[in-house]
């Protein structure tokens, strides 16, 4: 939405017709128009830089989605050659123990 000084003038004219105001009323509602005006661009500015947030937010979460795959095939691979390398040395698989040792009390 934007204003020219002619929508303005024509504007004034019309309420100076209809309430007969003085130039300094004139003033104010020039004066009024102009900050109204500089609202709506501040909005518009904003809500132009929210969508480029908003997109560049989406880009970043699937970049973000991306690397976490890589990473989980990384360390499924890892773990695969971990797997491999123990049947390769005959040391097998682990056992794990069931239950954490504990230091006794004395």
């Amino acid at each position: 939405m934007s204003f020219c000084p002619n929508e303005v003038g024509v504007g004034r004219k019309l309420l100076n017709g209809l309430h007969g105001t003085s130039n300094h009323q004139d003033e104010g509602i020039v004066k009024f128009m102009n900050g109204f005006k500089g609202i709506v661009e501040r909005i518009k500015s904003l809500e132009a830089e929210r969508r480029n947030l908003v997109l560049e937010i989406d880009e970043l979460k699937k970049m973000a989605d991306s690397k976490a795959k890589a990473l989980e095939n990384e360390v499924s691979m890892l773990r695969e050659e971990v797997k491999s390398l123990r049947v390769l040395l005959g040391a097998g698989e682990p056992e794990l123990d069931p239950e954490p040792k504990r230091k006794q009390a004395r």
